[in-house]
């Protein structure tokens, strides 16, 4: 065993998301009783080497005994601690914000009709290419930073406010730097099929085509996933299966936005193509949600989302009673239909407006979302060899943490054995 570096004593109850072995751990949790295993240990502490990996896991007694003279110990005072946070759907780098659109909101315009009328993504793209790198690293940073805060370790950031090549591989450059620079994970997913620019309309085909054009240039930038928007007045199941067929082809992953605004079929595609994860799936259809369990296709959650813009949930129980989906919570960070970057009120909108147990959201929050972004092996799960991910709140018990919402329980943030907040 490697000499231990730091050991965080003193754990009153630790969550470790761990079903045992290496090679269950290295899976989603699917299903009502899976997704309610949670590796519970009381009176715990760990033991991190000098890479930032964990190499222990367990009761004070034995871990503690694994610390020299030279090791940094830290006292969790008998909190509650369980691994970093996983959001694997944002879209982090990007210019501008969309409050003016509020009003319309109110007024009863839908996502749709904002689209339609030239605001929407497209507001969102004229700010990001009339936006420099400088001012967008800027912001994307900020917005890291608060994610940080709230216990986030780890973020998927899509790029599909460029619509173009020169502003989607600008937002990917971005994304990189960050990247090297930030102490988060992050997960870059191309999304040039985010919307059909007004202007392309009439030539919509053509535009399908230079989409595909763009992929191995994205990919070659640091894009490991596609991504595609398919859905009533955006892309169509036919256009989305022809875009992601061609980035498999190329060797990358596929993500999908699927069925948000009415059933179209995006889940049943999602399936067929072998997405890693499906999306939003706000009206999936049921033969849909089951295909994508046959197929092993994480169902991410946005409840954010539903909450913003006033929409009915994701059916998370029928997802995880029923078909037996493995369900990932993710915040959806955008200007437009999640401006917020505070994923303890993502998780507790999970428990109070997708019906969730404490269990199931912290599974989803962790090590499901890892398996979204296909990062199952390696975060999500507190066992010996993994990264050193991990949260500290200030807070009794998990519960506690998601009932008393709409402020951080976070005391303290570790990232590859690092206290990067708190």
């Amino acid at each position: 065993m490697k000499r231990v570096a730091l050991l965080i004593d003193n754990i009153g109850l630790l969550w470790t998301m761990s079903a045992g072995s290496e090679q269950e751990d290295a899976r989603a949790f699917c299903g009502r009783e899976q997704m309610r295993q949670v590796g519970a240990l009381e009176n715990a502490a760990i033991a991190v080497d000098g890479e930032g990996r964990i190499a222990a896991v367990g009761k004070r007694r034995t871990v503690r005994d694994l610390a020299d003279a030279g090791t940094m110990v830290v006292d969790a005072q008998g909190a509650f601690a369980c691994p970093g946070f996983v959001d694997p759907h944002t879209h982090l780098v990007h210019g501008g914000s969309r409050e003016s659109e509020l009003p319309l909101r109110l007024a009863g315009a839908g996502y749709l009709d904002i689209l339609r009328a030239g605001g929407g993504i497209m507001k969102t793209v004229r700010d990001t290419r009339a936006s420099d790198p400088a001012e967008l690293f800027a912001k994307a940073s900020a917005s890291l930073g608060r994610m940080r805060s709230f216990g986030v370790t780890a973020v998927e950031a899509k790029t599909g406010y460029g619509l173009e090549l020169d502003t989607e591989r600008k937002q990917l450059a971005v994304a990189n730097a960050l990247a090297k620079a930030s102490p988060n994970t992050l997960v870059q997913t191309a999304l040039p099929a985010h919307a059909i620019p007004p202007s392309r309309m009439a030539d919509r085909d053509q535009y399908v085509e230079d989409i595909v054009r763009m992929l191995p240039v994205l990919h070659s930038d640091g894009a490991e996933f596609a991504d595609a928007f398919v859905e009533d007045g955006v892309f169509t199941v036919a256009e989305g299966r022809y875009i992601l067929q061609a980035a498999k082809r190329i060797g990358m992953k596929l993500k999908i936005h699927a069925d948000e605004m009415v059933s179209c079929g995006g889940a049943e595609l999602a399936a067929e193509v072998g997405a890693v994860s499906a999306d939003h799936l706000l009206a999936a259809s049921n033969e849909g949600l089951g295909q994508m369990a046959q197929a092993g296709v994480v169902a991410v959650c946005l409840p954010g989302t539903s909450f913003y813009l006033q929409k009915r949930p994701a059916r998370a129980r029928f997802m995880i009673d029923e078909a037996g989906l493995a369900v990932a919570v993710a915040s959806d960070y955008n200007p437009g239909s999640s401006p917020s970057e505070n994923f303890g009120l993502t998780m507790s909108l999970s428990l109070l407006s997708l019906g969730m147990s404490p269990e199931e959201v912290f599974v989803a929050a962790t090590r499901n979302a890892a398996a979204a972004v296909d990062r199952a092996g390696e975060l999500g799960v507190l066992r010996p060899g993994r990264l050193a991910d991990l949260v500290i709140f200030d807070a009794p018990n998990p519960a506690y943490v998601l009932t008393h919402y709409g402020v951080s329980h976070v005391r303290s943030v570790y990232v590859k054995g690092q206290r990067v907040y708190g």
